[in-house]
């Protein structure tokens, strides 16, 4: 009997800590929000998006629990960040004074929504309700974001997310693909549109891999503190 005992007492403990590992990995899986990396890290992969004239005197924002920080304020109207459009994407980036002003905002609401536990469609009729009230305006001059990072990671036109080369946005508000005579980016094209029609429509251009800024990150990608 006490053999017995024994083996059901094995048998209920291993299926509770396979009970436990799988809620663990559903919840990983599931997850909504970006896994936090260390700070000095961060802020060297926002910086790394930057040309290196421009860098050193960016404001810098990096991710916590509740959303973006920022850590260091502008000397130049620029920004650098690492946004996430998707919990799982990676996409450092430096934006001008027009960006930050009208495209900086967004990233920043749907950080704090995030941390929140608010679901992509709460966040995204959030947003488009920002959008329709003006909360967050159109850019009303050209301008440039840089992403001349090489440790991009960005959601493609399917959602699908992956590596994509150094390049250059600059604001197309309203613009199409056909606008440019493209196909899109999976087209191949010299350059291509995304947010197709919309005020925050932007103009791709891959560029050469930028060396030299000192300003790349250590590692190969995100290490979780979760």
């Amino acid at each position: 009997m006490s053999l017995i005992r024994i083996c059901l007492l094995g048998l209920a403990t291993q299926i509770a800590v396979s009970a436990s590992a799988m809620a663990q990995s559903t919840q990983a899986v599931g997850s909504q929000t970006p896994p936090l990396i260390d700070q000095q890290k961060e802020i060297g992969l926002a910086l790394s998006a930057c040309p290196p004239t421009v860098a050193s005197r960016a404001a810098v924002y990096v991710l916590d629990k509740t959303g973006y920080v920022k850590v260091r304020d502008s000397q130049n109207g620029f920004t650098a960040i690492v946004q996430h459009s998707l919990p799982t994407s990676q996409e450092p980036q430096c934006m001008d004074a027009e960006g930050t002003r009208t495209f900086l905002p967004r990233m920043l609401k749907v950080a704090e929504l995030r941390a929140q536990g608010k679901s992509p469609e709460e966040i995204k009729r959030s947003v488009g309700d920002a959008f329709a009230k003006g909360v967050f305006p159109a850019p009303a001059r050209p301008g440039v974001i840089y992403m001349l990072s090489t440790e991009n990671v960005v959601p493609d036109d399917k959602g699908i997310v992956g590596p994509f080369p150094p390049h250059v946005m600059f604001y197309g508000t309203h613009l199409t693909n056909a606008d440019l005579g493209s196909e899109g980016q999976a087209g191949g094209g010299p350059a291509f549109v995304v947010n197709e029609g919309a005020p925050h429509a932007l103009i791709i251009v891959p560029v050469a891999a930028q060396t030299g800024s000192g300003h790349a990150p250590s590692g190969k990608g995100p290490v979780s503190r979760e």
